[in-house]
């Protein structure tokens, strides 16, 4: 057995445990910062590994690998593929890089309407303390009023109260010193 066959049974019990073995086996394309894989690496693995990797457990982890922002960043931005000894292996092909830049443009709106969500839901738990802090009515008419139950109000109520705590303040403009004339006169002319 070769030093590179000598660890255990094929990693089978998951995608952590193959990531853990190929940052071993070949530090110089898995340890560190992504590196755009070469076409077909798997091969390579088994090839260089055999009996070390399930199938199924590698496919899996090298679709995890391939799918993280970082690596599709990295496809963005390298000129060409890794080999397992971290050699250029071929370049990046425009249709590679175009996918990877649409996927990361796709990623990004999801992340831009998620958090835009988030602010609306934030601004309508903002405007529903305000309307209740302001209301002279009792809880059970106030729920009515809004078309919410009384039994999610008060957690409603508490989210509120927390994000207008954590909210930053605006600073206060500064005061004019006593006796200080805030605009000089102007000469008429």
């Amino acid at each position: 057995m070769t030093d590179e066959t000598a660890s255990a049974a094929p990693a089978e019990a998951g995608s952590d445990d193959c990531a853990e073995q190929l940052r071993q086996r070949f530090p110089a394309l898995f340890a560190g910062a992504p590196k755009p894989l070469k076409l077909r690496i798997q091969a390579d693995i088994q090839a260089r590994a055999p009996g070390v990797f399930a199938k199924a457990a590698l496919s899996a982890f090298l679709r995890r690998y391939t799918g993280r922002t970082s690596y599709l960043i990295a496809l963005t931005r390298a000129k060409s593929r890794f080999d397992l000894d971290g050699a250029a292996a071929g370049e990046i092909s425009a249709e590679h890089r175009q996918a990877a830049v649409d996927e990361l443009a796709r990623r990004r709106g999801v992340q831009a309407a998620r958090e835009a969500a988030l602010e609306q839901q934030r601004r309508e738990r903002a405007a529903l303390l305000r309307a209740f802090e302001g209301s002279a009515l009792s809880a059970a008419n106030f729920c009515a009023l809004k078309g919410l139950s009384v039994d999610e109000l008060p957690g409603l109520l508490e989210l509120a109260r927390r994000e207008r705590e954590e909210r930053p303040r605006a600073e206060p403009p500064p005061r004019p010193r006593p006796g200080a004339r805030p605009h000089p006169p102007r000469a008429r002319g």
